[in-house]
């Protein structure tokens, strides 16, 4: 199963480059992709939170992803 990543701001930072394809043998949860990215990239445990977007629409944790669905991490954001 492939799945399309694209990173912004610091998620771009921590995977070097802004966009990402993983290939995994299951069909992953919204929860299950976050902790396969901190064990890839443990940088992402250290952000204050870490949310997902599947085919332009937040995801929840328990949302399935499937497979040529497009994934953005949306990483904390702050402002004034």
């Amino acid at each position: 199963m492939n799945i399309s990543i694209l990173a912004f701001g610091i998620a771009k930072d921590i995977l070097g480059k802004n966009t990402l394809q993983i290939e995994v043998s299951e069909q992953p949860t919204a929860a299950e992709l976050k902790q396969h990215l901190i064990a890839k990239y443990p940088e992402f445990e250290k952000l204050a939170s870490l949310a997902l977007a599947i085919n332009t629409e937040y995801a929840e944790d328990t949302q399935l992803i499937y497979d040529g669905d497009e994934v953005v991490i949306i990483p904390p954001v702050s402002g004034g």
